[in-house]
Order: structure tokens, then sequence, then C-alpha cells
């Protein structure tokens, strides 16, 4: 589909009316990949830039979508976001990572690489840009991830000032890292480690109103320079989190409290084992620390998104479980 045939598709409701060309880095993610289909739904030509494009990601469109377009693009090598963002009027970056590795450092990805891509973005004259953080982001806390997340913050604002800043909580729904990942430990162990006795509070965040709450900044003109916090409407602590996932999956398992210095201790001893760990020192400290919205930045609310409930998403996802 061409570019004048995608613009000619538009009702004046569409959600992304006045962008035919959409570039989205981490399209192939959690995130990413519901994002690129909803954009596609409304006639978008989106363009997909990862490391590792899917094979399944071919260029082309179908089904009355608008054409999608597979990118090889690392956010640490300029040259190649460069390409990346040719063309484009939209940038949506949703890289991000829990886990460093090599040269995919917290400080390289969520900081330089954010950088990166603004820098880009301004480059080409793209309209928007829209960059992804997380709740709990701070130059005061005790991990190096919502460390880099925050001052990654501030080097997208200072090479793009007209960004939109979304700082997601816990985003949950089919295929997550945190229900998905518990529910599947649950099946095999008969006890769940709650670290720090699970007292941590989030605000989980369905991943469908997350990607709604993305489509509904790109119609909002004053969207642009403005930080959102994107949470949902329970707050909840750790310990009620694997409760309610257990009770929806209805699986009966032990709870056992892991004090903070232990589980520190065992990330850093996983960390040096294991190429994928299954906790890390930082995520301890990530976890010590509460991720909820501090109610003084605008959110789904203001977006028109209804949140979902907790309940809501765990019956989507277990309900057949039962």
């Amino acid at each position: 589909m061409s570019v004048a045939g995608a613009k000619a598709r538009r009702t004046p409701t569409d959600a992304i009316e006045t962008f035919a060309r959409i570039v989205v880095f981490g399209g192939s993610g959690f995130i990413g990949s519901r994002l690129v289909e909803h954009l596609r739904s409304s006639g978008a030509e989106v363009r997909v830039a990862s490391r590792h494009p899917l094979p399944q990601q071919r260029k082309g469109s179908s089904g009355g979508l608008g054409p999608v377009e597979p990118f090889e693009a690392d956010i640490l090598d300029p040259p190649q976001i460069s390409r990346a963002v040719e063309e484009m009027e939209v940038v949506i970056n949703l890289v991000g990572i829990m886990t460093q590795r090599g040269p995919a450092s917290f400080t390289a990805v969520h900081v330089d690489g954010a950088r990166n891509v603004a820098l880009a973005a301004r480059e080409a004259g793209a309209r928007r840009l829209i960059h992804m953080s997380a709740l709990g982001a701070s130059d005061g806390s005790p991990s190096q991830y919502a460390r880099t997340k925050a001052a990654g913050e501030r080097a997208v604002r200072q090479a793009f000032p007209e960004a939109t800043v979304v700082r997601p909580g816990l985003v949950v729904g089919p295929d997550d890292h945190f229900f998905s990942r518990f529910s599947a430990m649950a099946r095999y162990s008969p006890v769940l480690p709650m670290v720090g006795g699970g007292r941590t509070r989030f605000q989980p965040v369905y991943v469908d109103d997350v990607v709604e709450a993305l489509r509904a900044m790109l119609a909002k003109p004053e969207a642009a320079g403005t930080t959102y916090e994107i949470a949902g409407p329970d707050l909840m602590t750790f310990k009620e989190l694997m409760k309610a996932m257990l009770e929806a999956s209805g699986r009966r398992r032990l709870l056992v409290s892991i004090p903070f210095p232990l589980a520190g201790l065992q990330g850093r001893v996983l960390e040096k084992l294991l190429r994928e760990p299954p906790l890390t020192a930082d995520q301890v400290a990530l976890l010590s620390t509460d991720a909820v919205a501090s109610g003084e930045a605008p959110g789904l609310v203001d977006l028109g998104v209804t949140p979902t409930p907790v309940a809501t998403v765990l019956e989507r996802m277990f309900g057949g479980d039962r």
C-alpha cells in the first residue's frame, strides 16, 4: 500500500490519522509486537527496527493492514539508527533490558542508545518521538536499572526536547515476564520465592492498555514534551500478586520469604554462573523500592484509556486453566 493510499483510508477519528510512516525500535518485543499490529490497523506504514528482525516480519501488507518492514538496527550503532529513521514521521523507542550482558550494559542501552535514537530522530526531521522509560526511574534509586532509566530520559530530552516520555508500571498480559514466568515456575516448584517478604508494591498495567495509551499519545499534539505515568488501577504487593496469580491458575504453592541480603547474594552468584540468570543483584535492588505512580503526571485516564483491573488480566490469562 502506498503512503497516499494509507492516508486515504483514514477517518477523522483514527488515532494516528496524521502519521503515515512510523518506526518502532524494539517492535518485535512484548509490547512492540502488539503496538505494531495496532498501528498497522490504522493503515500506517510501520518499520520494525531490531537487532535481529523476526523471519515472520516480512515486508508487505495483508488483510487491509498497512505494510510492515523489518529493519536490522542496533541502537548502539548510530549509522544503523540513522538509516532506520530515514523518512519516518514518528520514532518510537521501546528498547530496554533487565539484565546486562557484554557491551549491552544498562548505561549503553538506556542512556547512550536512547540518546542515539533521539539524535537521529531530530536529524531526520521526525515530527514526534516517543521514548519508553519506567516507573521508578530515579537518580536516587539503589538500582542501576532505574538510575540509567532516569539518565536516559534526560539524554532524550536534551537531544529532542519535544519527546514524549512514557513511564509504565509492571506491564502484564499473555506471554509477559511476570505472571507468565512465575506461573511456569509454579508448574514445577512447590514454593515461590518472595524477595524481601514480597512487600514491594506495584501498579500492574495491562499490555493492551499500554498500547492504547501509546496510540492516544500520537493523536494528542499536547503529548509532545509531556511525561506520562502509565499505571493500572490496582496497587498490590508482590505477595498479593502471587496469591492472585495462583488463585487464577488454580494452583496452591508455598510462598517463602527471602531476605534482601540473601537474595542479593543469590543474584550475584547466578549472574556469574548463568547467561540468562532468573535473578540478578540489581533486580533485588530494584525490588527494594515500590514501582507506583507519583500522581504528579498524567496517565491512562488522561489519554482516554480505561485501566484494566488485575483480576480481569488474570482471568484472560488463566481462565482456561481451572
